[in-house]
C-alpha cells in the first residue's frame, strides 16, 4: 500500500494530526539545521512532501 493510499484511508481528524505532527518535526529540523546538528539532511524533503501528500489528501476529502 503507498503513503497516499494509507493517507486515504484515514478519517479528515486523523489527518489533521498527522499535519500538525509534522509541522512540528518540520520546525525542529530547521532549528537543527540553523544550529549545524542536522544529522539527516534528507528528512527535511521527506517530511516536506510528506505535509503535501497530507494537505492534498484533506483537501481532497473536503470537496
Amino acid at each position: 500500500m503507498s503513503k497516499a493510499e494509507e493517507l486515504r484511508a484515514k478519517s479528515a481528524d486523523e489527518l489533521k494530526k498527522e499535519l500538525l505532527s509534522l509541522r512540528k518535526e518540520s520546525f525542529n529540523l530547521r532549528f537543527q539545521k540553523a544550529g549545524g546538528q542536522l544529522e539527516n539532511s534528507a528528512r527535511v524533503r521527506q517530511v516536506r512532501r510528506e505535509i503535501a501528500r497530507v494537505k492534498t489528501v484533506l483537501h481532497a476529502k473536503t470537496n
